[in-house]
C-alpha cells in the first residue's frame, strides 16, 4: 500500500551517547501531539562503544512504512559530521541537511587503523548542510549534554509544529532539573537557523 503524498521522512544519525535516540522520541511525541501518524524504527549497532546509531522517522496523515531509502529522506539531523557524510546517500534532492559541526574520531581512526575523512566541513557544506554549533550552544544553555535539543530546535525551524508544542514534549521527558537548560537549548538551536 503506498504512502500519502504528505508523508515526510527524517533520518537522524549519529554515534552512541549523543542521544540520538532521545531525539527522535521527542520528535516522534512532538508529531502524535499534533494528530499526525507517525512511525520510527532505531538502529543501535555498536552504539554503546561509539557506533553509529540510526533512526528514522516518518510522520503525515496515513504512514504505512518505516523504511528510509536511499534518496528517501526530506531531512537529515546528523549529530556529527562524519555521519553526516556517510548518510547523504539518503537525503532526497532538495532535502535538509543539518549537521551538528562537531566530529567524533571512531574507534579505527582512535586505532590508526583509519583517518578521517578530509575537508569534511566543506564536502557538507557542497550538499547544502547548514552547520550548527550545537555542543558550544548546548554550553551556552547550561547543559552541555543537550546538543540533541539544539539540534531538534534547529529541525523545529522546519517542521509545522509550535514552540509550544515542542517545550511541553521536552518538558514531560527529560529529567526536572534540565527542564529550563534543555528548553533554553531548544530555543537557542531554533534561533541558529532562523
Amino acid at each position: 500500500m503506498p504512502n500519502t503524498d504528505d508523508t515526510k521522512t527524517l533520518l537522524l544519525c549519529g554515534v552512541g551517547g549523543q542521544g540520538t535516540i532521545l531525539a527522535s522520541d521527542l520528535l516522534s511525541r512532538t508529531i502524535q501531539a499534533a494528530g499526525l501518524d507517525v512511525k520510527m524504527s532505531e538502529i543501535h549497532g555498536m552504539s554503546q562503544r561509539g557506533g553509529a546509531v540510526t533512526t528514522v522517522v516518518r510522520f503525515g496523515t496515513e504512514v504505512h512504512s518505516m523504511v528510509c531509502d536511499e534518496g528517501c529522506a526530506d531531512y537529515i539531523l546528523s549529530f556529527e559530521t562524519t555521519e553526516a557524510l556517510r548518510n547523504i546517500p539518503f537525503l532526497k534532492e532538495g532535502g535538509t541537511l543539518l549537521v551538528n559541526d562537531e566530529s567524533m574520531k571512531p574507534q579505527p581512526v582512535l586505532t590508526g587503523k583509519a583517518e578521517m575523512p578530509a575537508n569534511i566541513q566543506e564536502r557538507l557544506k557542497a550538499y547544502g548542510a547548514k552547520l550548527v554549533p550545537a555542543s558550544q550552544l548546548a554550553r551556552q544553555a547550561g547543559s552541555p549534554k543537550s546538543a540533541n535539543v539544539v539540534l531538534l530546535g534547529a529541525l523545529a525551524a522546519s517542521l509545522p509544529f509550535t514552540d509550544e508544542s515542542w517545550e511541553e514534549v521536552i518538558s514531560a521527558k527529560v529529567p526536572p532539573k534540565t527542564i529550563e537548560a534543555n528548553i533554553r537549548a531548544f530555543h537557542l538551536g531554533l534561533d541558529s537557523v532562523r
